[in-house]
């Protein structure tokens, strides 16, 4: 007797899935045609952002007038705590739009309690390095040239205040030479950071998560029911080669359809691939890591689904949050403080993460370890709860 072939029973079930695949208006639609839509949508209205992301410089004078008010300034978001490479690196790439230093010139109080200067330099100076990276630089300056503005007024209303008699007229005149703050810009050479290189990752990693959790849900599922794996059972194929014959067929095209929407990011919106060919096969190996780990999600749900009905509900309560709170259409920066942890132990946000960073800033797989441990530790949990919630009958 001939010795069966197996990896041959693989290949024909990979086949006969891929077909039925390109047949299902709802595989195409979740895959190419949704996240399309919304590449497009995002692609034409452009950025519009209301942020502006400032680094604060190491060693900067936080107690001053200017300073504080940055702070309460709605749209201003300070960035504390990096040092000054990481400052750079992120002002290069468009992560902020600014990078803010304040230094004192030794504006100190007298015994008098009237202000002095121990030099004759503005009490402060306002460093402000800005980034050909980011459009939004303009705005940063127009709020900080009326906040030094603002502290000017106020001065001078100090000074008219603490005076009376024949000194006010003088007093007047020095407080509108005066000039709280020294306002020093520069700008550095950036690569413009735009809508659709944050939009498109996004929107590949939602389409990696609908193939993985409803394709492969909705598929073991109709098996199990119409009992094609009992008949499975009778022939001598193996249990694994049902498994990776489905998982290829999947990955193939998701693959597909991944390249798809590179391309039309890249040639119809100017998405960027640093370096090109080797971004985009970077980026596929990112989403077949990524699809694998979905699938996972995808196994459980059809084990502990009863019925074809129940499988959206429960794939939902899987999808939706990370939909919403793994920024995909968002940064996760802009979310409200308590819900940025849960945005952070999501696996869809370390996939999205990890392909912005090999798109936009040109990182190699190895620059994304911290990414792909993540997911390498959801694909453990999840593959062990499927293991136990999988059922072949």
């Amino acid at each position: 007797m001939s010795k069966y072939d197996h990896v041959g029973a693989t290949l024909a079930i990979a086949k006969a899935s891929l077909r039925s695949i390109l047949r299902s208006p709802s595989s195409v639609v979740f895959t190419l045609a949704f996240p399309l839509i919304f590449i497009l949508v995002f692609g034409f209205i452009g950025g519009g952002g209301v942020k502006v992301d400032v680094g604060v410089a190491p060693g900067t004078d936080t107690a001053n007038p200017i300073y504080k008010a940055l702070a309460q300034t709605a749209i201003i978001k300070l960035h504390k705590g990096l040092d000054t490479k990481s400052l750079n690196q992120n002002l290069s790439k468009g992560s902020l739009d600014a990078v803010l230093q304040i230094k004192s010139n030794g504006y100190v109080k007298t015994g008098d309690g009237k202000m002095r200067l121990t030099s004759g330099n503005a009490p402060y100076t306002v460093n402000v390095n800005y980034t050909t990276s980011s459009a939004k630089g303009d705005i940063f300056k127009s709020i900080i040239t009326n906040i030094k503005n603002e502290v000017n007024i106020r001065f001078m209303q100090q000074v008219l205040a603490s005076r009376s008699g024949g000194d006010a007229d003088a007093a007047a005149q020095a407080a509108a030479g005066f000039q709280m703050a020294e306002v020093r810009e520069s700008t550095i050479t950036g690569r413009a950071y735009k809508t659709i290189d944050f939009i498109l990752p996004g929107q590949l990693g939602f389409s990696l998560l609908s193939t993985g959790v409803f394709g492969t849900a909705f598929v073991f599922l109709s098996l199990r029911i119409t009992l094609v794996i009992k008949r499975f059972f009778a022939t001598p194929v193996k249990r694994a080669s049902i498994v990776l014959g489905e998982a290829l067929a999947r990955i193939c095209f998701s693959l597909i359809g991944a390249l798809f929407i590179i391309i039309i990011g890249h040639f119809a919106f100017g998405f960027t691939l640093v370096h090109g060919a080797v971004t985009v096969i970077n980026m596929l190996i990112l989403s077949v890591i990524g699809l694998i780990v979905f699938m996972g999600f995808g196994f459980t749900v059809s084990g502990i689904a009863k019925n074809e009905s129940s499988v959206p509900p429960i794939a939902n309560i899987i999808t939706l949050p990370q939909f919403l709170l793994s920024g995909t259409f968002f940064s996760i920066d802009n979310f409200p403080t308590w819900l940025q942890p849960l945005s952070r132990i999501l696996p869809l946000t370390y996939l999205n993460d990890a392909m912005r960073k090999v798109a936009f800033e040109g990182a190699g797989l190895g620059d994304v370890t911290h990414q792909l441990l993540i997911l390498f530790i959801w694909g453990v949990v999840i593959y062990t709860i499927a293991v136990k919630t999988f059922k072949w009958e």
